[in-house]
């Protein structure tokens, strides 16, 4: 930890620095959230949900690579890491919950019961947090092969980019030790 990390600088400046870090990442995670929730979700499943998922993965990976850039040159790295997984995490796990949500309209037999937004949203962190499946679970092909992909997506944000933003931490830290 540097010595600003540590305590180096004035209580009141600490406090205002790590209120404003859990302030903006609370607000990454409402409006990811309240987008999913507001965002017309008409079309059904078919191809276009295929290339947004695929497009919106893209989008995730070039957030993370930004993010990871954005850590080693923060002042507070480990904060701005922080911040990093607050829009990252809830960003993929929006991107799947709208997915399945998609694909329950389209074909309401995919899913063991109805799903909701709500409900999509549930499923994709039940996944996400490998808890088992309950009460909703993947009925049909589409929907077990898409569940998959999200398991396996998993295992890389929770492998591989939780790895690759904690070595980017570290170099931000290195780096204002270096600057001092």
């Amino acid at each position: 930890m540097s010595d600003d990390e540590r305590g180096g600088l004035p209580p009141r400046r600490r406090r205002r620095v790590l209120v404003g870090c859990l302030l903006r990442s609370a607000a990454s995670v409402v409006l990811l959230t309240a987008l999913f929730y507001l965002a017309p979700l008409e079309r059904g499943f078919g191809v276009l949900a295929v290339a947004l998922l695929v497009l919106g993965l893209a989008l995730f990976g070039g957030l993370v690579a930004w993010q990871v850039s954005a850590i080693t040159h923060a002042e507070y790295p480990r904060l701005r890491a922080i911040e990093a997984l607050a829009t990252a995490v809830p960003l993929f796990l929006v991107l799947f919950a709208v997915s399945y949500f998609l694909l329950a309209q389209e074909v309401p037999q995919s899913f063991s019961e109805p799903l909701s937004r709500t409900d999509a949203l549930y499923f994709t962190v039940t996944v996400f947090a490998t808890v088992g499946f309950g009460d909703i679970s993947p009925t049909t092909g589409v929907g077990r092969a898409l569940t998959t992909v999200q398991m396996i997506a998993d295992l890389i944000v929770v492998g591989v980019v939780a790895k690759v933003l904690f070595g980017a931490v570290r170099i931000g830290v290195r780096r204002r030790g270096e600057g001092k």
